[in-house]
């Protein structure tokens, strides 16, 4: 399959962000390796999958404001936000129609291909 690695580490850093098993100064040099889409990509997934009256939303959604509480996390998810990619998926896709893997592996063969 093409970009198994890369979906991979995608999909590693959504979990990370969403099982809390790592603190938040660990997951951030790992964002900053990333691109800046992928990013915002996983930050709005994040955002819509666990919205307010989701039972784990205090926790996700509050390791997302960690994560943006760090300059260099909250500049890439800006950056992101402006990426071409972003603007395609948005008008072609809905977040919350995605299950996970559906949607690392979407974004990745976008990013990658």
């Amino acid at each position: 399959m093409a970009f198994d690695s890369e979906k991979r580490v995608a999909s590693h850093l959504l979990d990370l962000i969403e099982n809390g098993r790592r603190p938040l100064a660990d997951i951030r040099p790992l964002l900053e390796e990333s691109d800046p889409a992928l990013v915002y990509f996983l930050f709005a997934w994040l955002r819509v999958r666990y919205h307010g009256g989701h039972s784990a939303s205090e926790g996700v959604l509050g390791r997302v404001v960690g994560l943006l509480a760090f300059p260099s996390v909250a500049k890439l998810a800006r950056t992101g936000e402006k990426d071409a990619l972003v603007a395609w998926f948005q008008e072609s896709h809905d977040y919350a129609e995605l299950q996970r893997d559906d949607f690392i592996s979407l974004i990745v063969d976008k990013l990658e291909g």
